[in-house]
C-alpha cells in the first residue's frame, strides 16, 4: 500500500517545514502498517496556475500527479495563513480538480477507491476550516475521506513555540494516530471491495 503526502507550504525544502514534522509523526505509523509512503514539498517545484490536468511547458504537476494516481492515500498538509490553508494547498486542490473527469477502466474518477486525509499547523485559529475545505475538495473529486483524518495542532495566537519545537501535544497524537490508522483501514477495504460502477460513471 502507497501514501502520498503533499506539504503545502509556503517554504522549500531548504527551510524547516512545521507541516513536514507533522506529516512525519504520521509516516511513523504508516511505517508500523507497512505503508510505503513519501512526502512532496509542493514549494520545490514549478505548478501552474489553473484547472487543466496539462499546462505549460515547464509545469511539473504532471509528474506529481503520476505519483498521486499510483497512491492508495492521498494527505494534504498543510500551515495556516490569516485562519486559512495556503494557496499552495488551494492550488494543490485546483490542479487535482483539473483531473476529475479523468476515468479509470471502469469509467469512474480516477480518484475513486482512493483515500483522502488531511494535517494543519499553525499559531492562529482556522484549523477546523481548513480541513473541511481540503476534504470537501478531495471527496467532490472522487476521494472517500473516513472519519477522523483532519489531524492538526495550532500554537497559542501570536509568536511563539510551533508544532516542531513542542512535539504536539496528548490531542495531536491521538489525532495523527487516528488519521494514519483510519486512511489504511478504509484503503484496505477499498482493495479488497471497490466502490462499484454502477450508478457512478463518469
Amino acid at each position: 500500500m502507497k501514501a502520498v503526502f503533499l506539504n503545502c507550504s509556503l517554504k522549500s525544502s531548504e527551510e524547516e517545514s512545521n507541516t513536514d514534522v507533522f506529516m512525519k509523526d504520521v509516516q511513523a505509523h504508516y511505517e508500523k502498517l507497512g505503508v510505503e509512503s513519501e512526502i512532496i514539498r509542493l514549494a520545490d517545484y514549478y505548478i501552474a496556475f489553473g484547472v487543466e490536468e496539462d499546462m505549460e511547458d515547464g509545469d511539473e504537476w504532471p509528474e506529481i500527479l503520476e505519483l498521486v494516481k499510483d497512491a492508495d492515500i492521498l494527505i494534504i498538509g498543510t500551515p495556516l495563513w490569516l485562519g486559512e490553508k495556503s494557496s499552495i494547498a488551494t492550488q494543490a486542490i485546483e490542479r487535482l480538480y483539473g483531473s476529475s473527469s479523468v476515468t479509470n477502466d471502469k469509467g469512474q474518477a480516477i480518484f475513486y477507491n482512493k483515500v483522502g486525509g488531511a494535517v494543519i499547523t499553525g499559531n492562529e485559529d482556522g484549523a477546523k476550516h481548513a480541513a473541511s475545505s481540503l476534504l470537501y475538495g478531495l471527496s467532490h473529486i472522487g476521494f472517500v475521506i473516513p472519519p477522523n483524518v483532519d489531524a492538526y495542532w495550532v500554537g497559542e495566537a501570536g509568536p511563539g513555540p510551533s508544532y516542531g519545537e513542542t512535539g504536539g501535544n496528548d490531542f495531536s497524537k491521538s489525532a495523527i494516530q487516528r488519521l494514519a490508522y483510519n486512511t489504511y483501514h478504509l484503503a484496505n477495504m477499498l482493495k479488497e471491495n471497490p466502490i462499484p460502477a454502477e450508478g457512478n460513471t463518469l
